[in-house]
């Protein structure tokens, strides 16, 4: 639960305020000194600031000078004063020292819950463009939020200082390679090469000599001894991308190497030792092929001691929207354009597009939009997608007071119905007084 700081003296709004913010831990304050030492103990994102504070109830000097100091020790905090009816000239002065927002009383529960929902809400998508700030796509960051990536990412964490061979599945242009060179950099090999080939972008003639090497005069063409891939990647990570496209008979060889950490170039006959880490890849069925005999089982079993399933795009949810402006900021700053958002209706076609294509299709889309977008922002026909409607989209329209009234409406609903009607008992899974309760269920209109 977010921590909300109330800046307030008289003792019957605190206590209304209190019950107001029943979505947050709220923590009281009544002066300057008392404000100061809970923000530094608590932290909170967001303060709501009453300007008249002791010793100068009268006036707005004493709530302006604390605005001061909490915006010095804290830039980031969202601070929103509370002021008389008719002092708009101390609430501008406000917005002007850094305020985020004002509000005048009377007091109205509803709304300045609203306006501290917000603040919230802000104070998220700063965080996330900070995160995003420092860490770039050229930096092997695997950016997302949803639990199918938080989830990868703990494995990447754990994977990396080891020396497993490790299998990356997933569709086409979900971001293999970027896991793959993710896991190189958080490995004590870093500094040391990392290798790709793509065994399905190499005819079948060329891949051996491409991985393994040869030596000169070893087939025709073959005019100077030359490393392969493997040998290149010594001391370092090889990744073998598509490993599912590798013919059938070049996988002995692969079992080989993997088994020993030895290989022979091509036309040679010296064995030579390669210390490597490897990382595979393959959007296909390798149980399916290891089924139909065109996929060796025990080079299925060797390359697979971890397994690593990437989700595609269509379920990571708002993982799109993350995404999305990461490539916006990325793509802005390489052509230098100044672009710094999307349109609703933008937002809107990139959460209801299917993205078959995956983060591939999605980083194509920004970067031909960043270059087609005529103002700050890229609208949905610069991405050249066409926004959905009906109920997936309708979702998108989002109101913070009505996701938290329908919220607690559900929850209200559950904890009754798991009560089996005892209101006691209800309250106390809600975390409420059953007076609360009550007040609640008459304000949704619900029925026992």
């Amino acid at each position: 639960m977010e921590t909300l700081l109330v800046v307030e003296d008289d003792p019957g709004i605190q206590k209304q305020l209190k019950w107001t913010f029943t979505d947050f831990e709220v923590v009281l304050a009544s002066d300057r000194n008392t404000a100061i030492a809970a923000l530094r103990r608590y932290e909170p994102k967001v303060v709501t600031l009453d300007l008249g504070l002791p010793p100068d109830e009268t006036n707005a000097s004493e709530g302006l000078a604390t605005l001061k100091e909490i915006l010095e020790l804290a830039p980031a905090t969202k601070v929103i004063v509370i002021t008389g009816n008719d002092d708009k000239e101390n609430s501008l002065k406000a917005i002007a020292i850094g305020a985020l927002d004002f509000y005048q009383k009377p007091i109205d529960g509803d709304t300045l819950n609203t306006i501290v929902s917000r603040a919230f809400f802000v104070s998220g998508i700063e965080e996330e463009n900070e995160r995003l700030k420092g860490s770039s796509l050229d930096d092997n960051g695997f950016i997302g939020n949803s639990p199918q990536v938080q989830q990868v990412s703990r494995m990447v964490e754990r994977i990396a200082p080891t020396e497993v061979t490790t299998l990356l599945l997933g569709e086409s242009g979900t971001g293999k390679e970027v896991l793959a060179r993710a896991i190189h950099e958080r490995s004590p090999r870093k500094d040391k090469p990392f290798i790709a080939i793509n065994c399905a972008s190499i005819p079948e003639t060329l891949l051996e000599s491409e991985l393994f090497g040869f030596e000169k005069g070893a087939f025709t063409g073959a005019h100077k001894q030359t490393k392969g891939k493997i040998e290149c990647a010594d001391g370092g990570t090889l990744f073998l991308d598509e490993i599912g496209d590798m013919p059938y008979p070049l996988q002995a060889k692969i079992l080989r190497f993997l088994q020993e950490k030895i290989i022979e170039r091509l036309g040679g006959r010296q064995e030579i030792a390669v210390d490597v880490k490897v990382i595979c890849a393959t959007h296909q069925n390798l149980q399916g092929m290891v089924s139909e005999k065109s996929f060796r089982e025990d080079l299925f079993y060797r390359i697979s001691e971890i397994t690593i399933n990437i989700p595609p795009l269509r379920e990571r949810g708002e993982d799109v929207l993350l995404l999305s402006r990461a490539f916006l900021q990325s793509f802005s700053k390489q052509f230098g354009r100044n672009i710094t958002s999307f349109s609703d209706d933008a937002i809107q076609a990139l959460m209801t597009h299917s993205w078959p294509g995956n983060i591939r299709e999605l980083q194509n889309k920004i970067k031909s939009a960043v270059i087609m977008a005529d103002g700050k922002q890229v609208s949905s026909f610069d991405l050249a997608l066409i926004p959905k409607q009906g109920e997936e989209s309708q979702t998108l329209a989002l109101n913070l007071r009505q996701v938290r009234e329908d919220a607690e409406k559900s929850a209200i609903r559950k904890a009754i119905s798991i009560a089996a009607g005892n209101m006691s008992k209800a309250a106390e899974l809600l975390g409420v007084t059953r007076p609360t309760l009550y007040s609640l269920m008459d304000k949704y209109s619900i029925q026992k």
